[in-house]
């Protein structure tokens, strides 16, 4: 069951609540253009495990830091838009805190 609403409110599938959110990561420079990719499916998969929905994920190429972060003055940034009950957001952000590829992440709630 599908329900949709109007624009920045919640959506309900299968009796859960859904939120469009976006979140930029900054994955550590020593992570390999390889394995960049199997980085950005762990998050996925962390998303998806939390009954959260991963619509697109866009690799926005390495850049300079504004400011060192554990040591490293560059990163490689990726966006991901995902679906996921607000509930499980705390969960998600705790697991990426702990993340060793992943220097900074910034969870928004999208307004589209």
């Amino acid at each position: 069951m599908v329900v949709e609403e109007e624009k920045g409110q919640a959506q309900e599938v299968d009796g859960r609540q859904l939120r469009d959110y976006e979140m930029m990561l900054i994955v550590s420079p020593e992570v390999a253009e390889d394995d960049l990719d199997v980085t950005v499916d762990k998050v996925s998969q962390a998303i998806s495990e939390r009954g959260g929905i991963v619509s697109a994920a866009e690799k926005q190429g390495k850049r300079k830091l504004a400011y060192p972060i554990r040591h490293f003055i560059e990163g490689t940034y990726v966006l991901i838009k995902l679906r996921l009950e607000p509930t499980q957001c705390q969960q998600l952000e705790a697991g990426l805190r702990i993340s060793e590829e992943i220097l900074r992440h910034l969870l928004t709630r999208s307004e589209d």
